[in-house]
């Protein structure tokens, strides 16, 4: 399995999968708590990251905000042009708002009723190593499927490079939302994201883990995920919009198909969810991942499919 199929995979694992890490000395360094001179610092520093458009239909404004679903402290102050975007909108649309806590009970809910594959003994050795590596308990990850057992390790992976789903730009985003007391809905239900994160059968699960572990064993993962986050940081779009040319994630037919169900196909009812909105009156800013906004099904050919002026906010100069 390609590192961007795993990531659009963990990104719906923020703030559900995240077992007790064992400190050690050699452990991914742990998320440091921000000092009151680290925040003013932030506030003073922020600057705009991430990928931004503008879209106009009917006398109304509303945008599109690509995101990265795992982050670093500084980057948790929206820049200038993103904190002017957020004021000038009334309802905030995340893939999940994680701090509904109806959303987390059915997320807990969906997760507690999946049944856990048991895997062949070497893969399952092989797993056991990689959560060692990162000092998670094995015995708590073990009770996760095997699918969630690779993203909790994904997740964990970012942090030798100072990259935490603790600052995940989308629960920093709902945080904000909420405290602004602006609308704040979920344009995905739990049902349907935990269901598109379960593979079709136990063959695909055991492909799935064990060319996850390959790229994890490899440092794969971990060099894919720093160049997306340095990328996602410098607001590059030219070099988001050739991904599929560095991330070595479309190499299969397995591969493709997966990367077409897990983005492609959502992306529509994604787009439908945000017209909905803004055509019943809202001022919307929807953020979900960075991958949902590329290429001819990303969301803002969608949306010009819509019928929407699409306007894409330069960024990376700020």
């Amino acid at each position: 399995m390609s590192e961007s199929i795993r990531l659009v995979i963990f990104a719906a694992l923020v703030g559900i999968a995240n077992p007790a890490c064992v400190e050690a000395a050699t452990c991914p360094p742990a998320v440091e708590q921000p000092t009151p001179e680290m925040v003013r610092a932030a506030m003073h520093n922020a600057r705009d990251h991430g990928f931004l458009w503008r879209i106009s239909k009917d006398g109304r404004t509303s945008y599109l905000y690509g995101t990265m679903h795992v982050g670093k402290f500084d980057w948790t102050f929206p820049g200038p042009h993103v904190a002017k975007a957020l004021r000038a909108t009334d309802t905030l649309a995340l893939e999940l708002d994680f701090l509904d806590p109806d959303i987390r009970n059915r997320v807990n809910k969906g997760m507690a009723t999946q049944r856990v594959m048991a895997l062949p003994a070497q893969l399952e050795k092989r797993l056991r190593e990689q959560a060692e590596a990162v000092c998670i308990p094995y015995d708590a990850l073990a009770r996760l499927t095997p699918e969630f057992q690779i993203a909790t390790l994904t997740l964990m992976v970012g942090r030798w490079d100072g990259l935490d789903a603790s600052y995940a730009i989308d629960a920093i985003l709902a945080g904000i939302g909420h405290g602004a007391k602006k609308e704040v809905v979920s344009l995905e239900t739990p049902e349907s994201q935990l269901q598109l994160l379960q593979m079709q059968d136990e063959q695909e699960t055991v492909t799935f883990v064990r060319e996850s572990l390959d790229e994890l064993e490899t440092g794969r993962e971990r060099k894919l995920l720093k160049r997306l986050s340095r990328v996602w940081a410098a607001a590059d779009y030219p070099e988001m919009e050739h991904y599929s040319e560095w991330c070595d994630c479309m190499n299969t037919e397995n591969e493709r198909e997966l990367m077409k169900r897990i983005l492609d196909d959502r992306n529509p009812k994604l787009a439908d969810r945000i017209d909905a909105l803004h055509m019943g009156g809202k001022r919307v800013f929807a953020a979900v991942g960075s991958l949902h906004m590329f290429g001819a099904t990303g969301l803002p050919m969608l949306m010009s499919k819509h019928g929407y002026v699409v306007e894409r906010i330069e960024l990376k100069s700020q």
